[in-house]
């Protein structure tokens, strides 16, 4: 399904298609037009958390995309945009904007999320605090799968676009980050629990990861195919139920090996094939990035004004 989508016959028999792929590459170009710019400090995990939070006044501008299959209606890709922004050593905030393209239906824009992570503890301890809170306004046409709570489905991401685009959803979502380092190496843990402020119970669900670069001492010069700019990992997610229910059965599992390249142009390119381990899980998940950080962004904007 992937090689038919990027096939140039398929993209001219499919305009819906080739003009979502051009929007996405279109962000991507103008992402890297963006100087000056610093090395983001942070791991390469596109559903984990880990207690490396955004350096003060540097912010960062990344474009994701997933690649879902679906059972019962057409497979998808979910691009979206943040914008990452420290606002002090202990307090990240960060904006996104979420679309969707379906095989077959349609494209539709699908909402905004806010997010903040707070740092209650700035030395580095054996497992590092991070809470974490989130502010969506989005439709349940979203399929950014940023993350999988209670008995998530992937049937429920088979309904049409113009059904689900109508449907518009406010949630609040909390996480409790656990992240530590060791020899190189991170391991996060993420608890998560997400609220539809209309109805339903609260949701749980899970995410961990791990990673190391493929060397820790940096070379003398910059170097873009050193070893130590290469970062191999894997994450694991999932959902754990309601308050009615807590539960691991019934409910989707993944597990997603990660690589990320960070080139000391500041520009970190990343990539994670996933694999769903339930029968409600979709089967497979393709999802890739690319960020960019400018340092200094806050200091150079206070000296305009």
């Amino acid at each position: 399904m992937i090689r038919q989508y990027l096939s140039l016959p398929a993209l001219v028999d499919r305009p819906l298609r080739a003009r979502a792929l051009v929007a996405f590459l279109g962000a991507v170009l103008l992402t890297v037009g963006f100087a000056p710019l610093a090395r983001a400090q942070e791991t390469p995990y596109f559903v984990a958390y880990s207690h490396h939070l955004e350096e003060p006044g540097n912010l960062e501008i990344e474009t994701y995309s997933i690649y879902g299959t679906q059972q019962g209606h057409g497979d998808f890709i979910a691009p979206w945009m943040e914008l990452e922004y420290g606002v002090t050593a202990w307090w990240t905030t960060e904006f996104y904007i979420d679309s969707q393209t379906t095989f077959g239906d349609s494209t539709v824009f699908t909402g905004t999320r806010w997010e903040n992570r707070f740092r209650p503890l700035m030395h580095e301890h054996w497992i590092n605090p991070v809470l974490y809170v989130e502010f969506e306004n989005t439709t349940d046409a979203d399929k950014t799968l940023k993350e999988v709570v209670g008995f998530d489905d992937q049937l429920d991401a088979a309904e049409p676009n113009s059904v689900a685009n109508q449907s518009h959803t406010h949630e609040i979502e909390t996480k409790l980050i656990l992240s530590s380092d060791y020899k190189g190496w991170n391991f996060s843990e993420n608890f998560i629990s997400e609220k539809n402020l209309g109805h339903e119970p609260w949701e749980f669900g899970y995410a961990l990861g791990i990673s190391r670069p493929l060397r820790l001492a940096a070379t003398p010069r910059p170097c873009n195919f050193c070893r130590e700019n290469f970062i191999l990992g894997a994450e694991a997610y999932g959902g754990l139920g309601t308050t009615d229910l807590l539960a691991l059965s019934g409910t989707s599992h993944y597990v997603a090996p990660i690589a990320a390249w960070q080139m000391p142009s500041g520009v970190t390119l990343s990539v994670s094939p996933g694999f769903g381990l339930t029968d409600v899980s979709h089967r497979f998940l393709l999802r890739w990035g690319m960020s960019y950080e400018i340092g200094g962004f806050g200091r150079k904007l206070r000296s305009l004004f």
